[in-house]
């Protein structure tokens, strides 16, 4: 009886498996280039930085050298506590498209990014906003044109992809797995009209849709969310589309070690109990699912025929692979393929001990 049990619960989450990543296909085929005259709309760059000086030195110039003629660069230091500041000015000084402020802390909104964003979106000059971090770099020089080019009448808000570099080291490999799979999930479901987040390392969207939902009002004392809190709150599937070209990914340093990924990754997790009920159960089901499958099969191998499990394995993990080698194909990701079946099992105890973690304390400011 119990056997049966097991057998058939492990049929059941494997088909959940094979079915989310059926659904994953969505977003693959859909890159076709658009037959359109692109008009450049003026696009307002917006860079939010806490204690970035070295980073802000070697990025802000691939921001500056874009194929893109009408763009500003609204730089915001948010009371940082290094030379941030003087960095800004040097870059202002020289280049007469880019605006700063300084933003000085206050009791209510102390170490809160969204007020330090909010300032900078106030202050642009342009209703089209583009969104990167401090510590990233455009891929290329056409990332403002290849994202501006996604913005039409209908389409406001554009996910882009904010890839990691590429370094020695399991931890590198694990950050841009976790990275690529979760890319998968949004674009996917961006795709079948369900957003449900993006990554302020590459996010686009206007100033009118950021006043329609009142900013970040509803989240302003969570300390992460200003791009995927933000994106539960005003994405939908009418305004909201995807941005897949190569030129318009950008790049960040990805943490160096596990103990800094962890910290990292439970500032972000820490949004999740905020997401829409119907995006908790999606996303719960297939991380839960996928801890199954993978419990399930191990203990089956050994309590009964595996002539009789082995073709589930195969099946789910020939589907993973394919699915998850195109998507990885396509954003330059080749690499991490040649180690899916660990790194996933790897992510599920690292994604269990974030949400453990998480339980019983909080994570720190975003800087």
């Amino acid at each position: 009886m119990i056997l049966s049990v097991l057998f058939y619960s492990f049929v059941v989450v494997a088909g959940v498996q094979i079915i989310y990543y059926l659904t994953f296909t969505s977003f693959l085929f859909s890159n076709k280039k658009e037959k359109k005259e692109h008009l450049e709309l003026p696009i307002s760059v917006i860079i939010c930085a806490k204690n970035e000086a070295n980073n802000l030195k070697k990025f802000i110039p691939s921001i500056l050298n874009q194929h893109y003629n009408n763009y500003e660069i609204v730089l915001i230091n948010d009371a940082s506590s290094d030379n941030t500041a003087s960095v800004m000015q040097g870059f202002k000084n020289s280049h007469p498209k880019i605006k700063l402020i300084n933003v000085e802390n206050t009791e209510a909104f102390w170490g809160n990014k969204k007020y330090a964003l909010t300032l900078g979106i106030k202050t642009a000059s342009y209703e089209h906003l583009l969104f990167t971090d401090a510590d990233c770099k455009p891929v290329s020089k056409y990332w403002i044109s290849e994202m501006s080019a996604k913005f039409s009448d209908k389409k406001s808000i554009i996910l882009g992809y904010g890839k990691y570099k590429k370094a020695k080291g399991w931890v590198n490999l694990f950050v841009r797995y976790e990275t690529l799979l979760t890319a998968v999930q949004y674009f996917s479901y961006a795709k079948l009209g369900n957003p449900y987040m993006g990554v302020g390392r590459n996010l686009a969207y206007t100033k009118t849709d950021f006043f329609k939902v009142k900013g970040f009002i509803n989240h302003i004392k969570i300390k992460s969310g200003d791009d995927d809190l933000f994106i539960q709150d005003a994405a939908n599937k009418e305004n909201t589309t995807i941005c897949l070209h190569e030129n318009s990914f950008t790049e960040s340093l990805a943490p160096k070690s596990f103990t800094d990924w962890f910290q990292q990754k439970r500032r972000h997790i820490s949004t999740a109990p905020h997401y829409k009920t119907e995006h908790k159960l999606l996303l719960g089901l297939f991380f839960s699912s996928k801890a199954l499958f993978i419990i399930l099969a191990i203990l089956l191998f050994f309590l009964c025929s595996w002539q009789i499990i082995l073709p589930l394995v195969i099946v789910y993990y020939l589907i993973q692979f394919l699915v998850i080698g195109f998507a990885a194909k396509k954003l330059k990701e080749t690499q991490i393929i040649y180690f899916l079946p660990f790194l996933e099992i790897g992510l599920i105890f690292f994604h269990f001990s974030i949400f453990s973690i998480n339980l019983t304390s909080k994570p720190n400011h975003w800087k």
